[in-house]
């Protein structure tokens, strides 16, 4: 079996999240009893957005990879980064990084290839949303991402940051964020704003592209509108390769 490192902490509840859902697939795939070996790198939140504030993407490039680093000393096959904003950067530091390294955004699009999505909203940090890190591998499959009109993504950012990654998980917050979804499944926003946003058609699908969001947006799927859990979609593919 391979051993995994993570680069954790980014935020600590999703990696929390990442720790128990590693074990549990991992059990469910072999059946016989045993526990996954990996290494979490818990790193500093708060300095990771600091260079995410100041668009200081080389700076974030290595601060993630002197984490990797350390994992690679720790005697880890392979790694993964368990958040989807320093994604931003994963196409700098992937060529860099001593040990291969399995990128959330391209398991996701695998898995809406999979389900046949088409278009598909873009949830997660401000930073996420706004960046185009998704949408180039997404349209290399033909699949359309489509983010929320500008207040929505205020909205979004707002919660995530202050209320999501310190561990508050409101029901209030939960209804906010599905009324955003219902709205972009309906296309009910202007035509101005739906042309740059929504486009012609609804959407068919969300990316929880935020580690924290399937931790308030639990379910499968709201009103048919499918949810792409992408903790899971990471977890499932570390366990790929670790009994590869």
């Amino acid at each position: 079996m391979k051993t995994l490192g993570i680069i954790g902490g980014l935020g600590p509840e999703s990696t929390v999240d990442y720790y128990q859902k590693i074990i549990a697939l991992y059990r469910a795939r072999t059946g016989d009893g045993s526990y996954p070996h990996f290494i979490i790198n818990s790193i500093n939140l708060k300095k990771g957005l600091d260079f995410m504030a100041a668009n200081d993407l080389a700076g974030m490039a290595d601060f993630l990879l002197e984490g990797i680093a350390k994992l690679a000393r720790a005697g880890v096959d392979f790694g993964l980064i368990a958040a989807n904003t320093p994604h931003i950067v994963f196409d700098d530091v992937a060529p860099k990084s001593p040990i291969p390294l399995i990128s959330i955004v391209e398991a996701t699009c695998a898995v809406a290839k999979i389900q046949k999505l088409k278009r598909l909203a873009l949830f997660g940090t401000r930073y996420t949303m706004q960046a185009t890190f998704y949408p180039k591998v997404f349209a290399r499959e033909g699949i359309e991402l489509l983010v929320p009109e500008p207040n929505d993504q205020d909205y979004i950012h707002d919660k995530y940051m202050n209320e999501l990654v310190p561990g508050k998980f409101l029901p209030e917050t939960r209804a906010g964020l599905l009324t955003i979804i219902d709205r972009m499944k309906a296309k009910t926003d202007p035509p101005s704003v739906a042309a740059a946003t929504y486009g012609e058609a609804g959407i068919d699908g969300v990316i929880l592209a935020g580690t924290e969001l399937p931790l308030i947006l639990r379910d499968a799927e709201h009103n048919g509108t499918a949810f792409l859990n992408t903790t899971k979609i990471h977890c499932e593919a570390a366990i790929d390769e670790m009994l590869l």
